[in-house]
């Protein structure tokens, strides 16, 4: 369907034209500020109560819980840095990141290191939404079928979705009520958790001794790990600036994303660490009841299956323009839904055919091996590049870009993620997988730092060694 040249492409309620495209300087649009609520919808999200219940089952104490908390969402500031190059280059983040590695590899990259991790977040999103349903469901006296659970799934993604494929504009509509809402029923929660809560006795909960020396800093490291996985995730910042117009501060839309993102995962972080000294966190969804008022529980679970929608909406939205930008030739709104079958596939296998969930969410504890690197990659570039992306030519496929590089590939970005992969994969310690350098340091796991370390510094490197000697032109 081809838009009128009046009217504009992206407003609320109407399907969102553009994809990978550059947007027209005539489309341009909004504020930074709309970029606070866009990001707090999405993660005002239960699971990051989750996420800090789980850190006194590390054996941590209240104040060491919230200091990996504090640690761990600092990497906001990278995913706020990033979000600043949509504005410039009017593109989305996994178009700019041919930049760093060229059109054809960045493919490769998407499939890896993006596509396949948000997509696995989505049915993860999906089964948390769908059990809280299930849940609400028998509290109304019903008994939950294999068809009702079919049907919920179905439901809770094709609300999803239909956000996802009306795009932006409804997106960033939607999202100051979203918003409001989840945080007035989160803020109820933590009014609950409140007189509850045992600052005496913080491990009293989770059976597990304090640790000491070598121990606490492996857990500590790891609780570190753990919440750095939330904003890690999220390397697709740019596409939700990239209608603003390219003079807007840089500086206020890095600060606006990254405050969308901090303060709501920081604050129900903080509200699962002091559930943990009340209830045991092994099981937070039944553990609640306990200390919730009767009628506060219902809504409880509602806020579950709302916040897994509102968190899906975005990791839709991204995902699809991920795989047109791998090469898959269809409009965003036909990926946004075909990204949405498979994430629908995927818990439905997960919740009634096997125990999936479990193998994929140990899987995922590896992502960070792939993505701190990633993301420090993408965030050296745009500081060496002072901001400055070609919108026009980053949608150039052709092998006369200026982003095509070595027949497609720019090796010194291919390069660096893989060796701060390699980095970040020595000292990890999951329940997939321990590093050496993890085991000589007691467990610690260093690989949130040590990888976007190694992958940003290779990067910075070898860029500075290929402009120095001059053999290809760079865009810096």
């Amino acid at each position: 369907m081809t838009i009128p040249p009046d009217i504009p492409s992206d407003r609320f309620g109407q399907v969102e034209q553009h994809g990978i495209d550059r947007v027209p300087d005539a489309e341009l649009h909004g504020r930074p500020h709309e970029l606070f609520a866009v990001w707090a919808a999405s993660n005002t999200t239960y699971i990051f109560v989750v996420v800090g219940g789980a850190l006194p089952l590390l054996g941590l104490n209240v104040a060491q819980s919230c200091a990996a908390i504090v640690l761990g969402n600092a990497f906001w500031v990278l995913v706020g840095l990033l979000a600043a190059s949509g504005a410039t280059s009017g593109t989305p983040g996994s178009v700019i990141m041919r930049a760093m590695f060229g059109v054809r590899a960045n493919r490769i990259n998407l499939v890896v290191s993006i596509w396949l991790i948000s997509v696995a977040y989505e049915a993860i999103n999906l089964s948390i939404g769908a059990l809280a349903s299930f849940a609400l469901i028998e509290q109304a006296g019903l008994h939950v079928t294999l068809a009702a659970k079919l049907a919920v799934v179905i439901v809770t993604a094709a609300v999803t979705l239909t956000i996802s494929v009306y795009g932006h504009a409804t997106i960033v509509r939607l999202s100051g009520p979203f918003t409001f809402v989840l945080a007035v029923g989160f803020a109820l929660l933590a009014g609950f958790v409140w007189p509850h809560a045992d600052f005496a006795a913080p491990l009293a909960h989770s059976n597990i001794a304090a640790p000491q020396g070598a121990a606490f800093w492996a857990a500590f490291f790891a609780g570190i790990t753990l919440v750095a996985s939330g904003p890690l995730s999220w390397s697709a910042s740019a596409d939700y600036a990239r209608y603003l117009p390219p003079t807007t501060s840089p500086f206020a839309i890095a600060l606006w994303t990254g405050l969308g993102g901090f303060v709501p995962c920081v604050l129900l972080s903080f509200v699962g660490v002091l559930a943990a000294t009340a209830v045991n966190m092994t099981d937070p969804q039944t553990a609640f009841k306990a200390i919730l008022p009767g009628w506060f529980y219902p809504v409880f679970l509602l806020l579950i299956a709302a916040s897994s929608v509102t968190n899906n909406v975005l990791n839709a939205y991204s995902s699809g323009l991920s795989l047109q930008a791998i090469g898959i030739k269809a409009a965003r709104a036909t990926t946004v839904l075909w990204d949405g079958a498979i994430a629908v596939a995927l818990t439905i296998y997960a919740l009634v055919i096997s125990n999936f969930l479990e193998t994929l969410s140990a899987a995922l504890e590896l992502s960070v091996s792939l993505l701190g690197p990633s993301l420090a990659i993408y965030g050296a570039d745009l500081l060496l590049r002072r901001n400055r992306y070609d919108g026009h030519a980053l949608v150039d496929e052709t092998p006369g870009s200026a982003y095509w590089f070595d027949r497609g590939i720019n090796w010194s970005g291919v390069t660096a993620q893989c060796v701060g992969t390699v980095a970040a994969l020595l000292c990890v310690n999951t329940s997939v997988l321990v590093g050496p350098v993890a085991k000589a340091l007691g467990g610690a796991d260093l690989s949130t730092i040590i990888g976007p370390i190694v992958g940003a510094g290779t990067y910075t490197a070898m860029v500075a060694l290929k402009v120095r000697r001059r053999k290809e032109a760079v865009l810096f």
